[in-house]
């Protein structure tokens, strides 16, 4: 029987894990119901327990976010051992505020314009749920969960700050 994971509301860790990797794999539904994943950069995880991501307004993405908001973001930060998924629901937002305000001049190479881009739009991603496996990346850590099993035969059970489901409270 496999273990039960730890649950926790705790979105701040869930954010913790995945600040310092900014790529990710954004998943919408095509048009035909099948998953479309592509990779994304993440501009900043907002205080609201949202994540932004620049676009086109007219790339494919918006279409399928505004036929389905349902969105899946996957994280793996390799050096680290440490992967997110997260559930959520995606809103296109046409802020030039926002825009402006997350804007990073390293971007015009993909938005030559500018902040100032008619074309350019934000896509805005609410954190219903996440997982986050943080497992040990240490030598020593790993030599001793492999000692056990191989001593005891039982496996490595991860802690809550290893991994946890994140459930956050969405309003009725």
């Amino acid at each position: 029987m496999a273990e039960q994971v730890a649950v926790t509301q705790d979105i701040i860790k869930l954010l913790e894990k995945i600040k310092d990797v900014k790529y990710t794999t954004l998943t919408t539904l095509d048009a035909h119901g099948r998953l479309h994943g592509r990779p994304m950069y993440t501009c900043a995880p907002g205080n609201e327990g949202a994540l932004w991501f620049f676009s086109e307004k007219d790339a494919q993405k918006i279409t399928e976010i505004q036929a389905n908001e349902q969105v899946g973001l996957g994280y793996s930060d390799i050096d680290n051992a440490v992967y997110v998924t997260i559930a959520g629901t995606g809103t296109v937002v046409d802020d030039r505020a926002k825009i402006k305000e997350l804007w990073r001049e390293d971007f015009r190479g993909f938005f030559p314009k500018g902040p100032d881009e008619p074309n350019l739009a934000l896509i805005r991603v609410d954190i219903e749920s996440g997982e986050y496996w943080d497992t040990p990346g240490n030598v020593l850590v790993r030599a001793f969960a492999y000692l056990k099993a191989r001593t005891t035969g039982e496996k490595h059970h991860p802690t809550p700050d290893e991994q946890a489901k994140v459930q956050v409270d969405v309003p009725q």
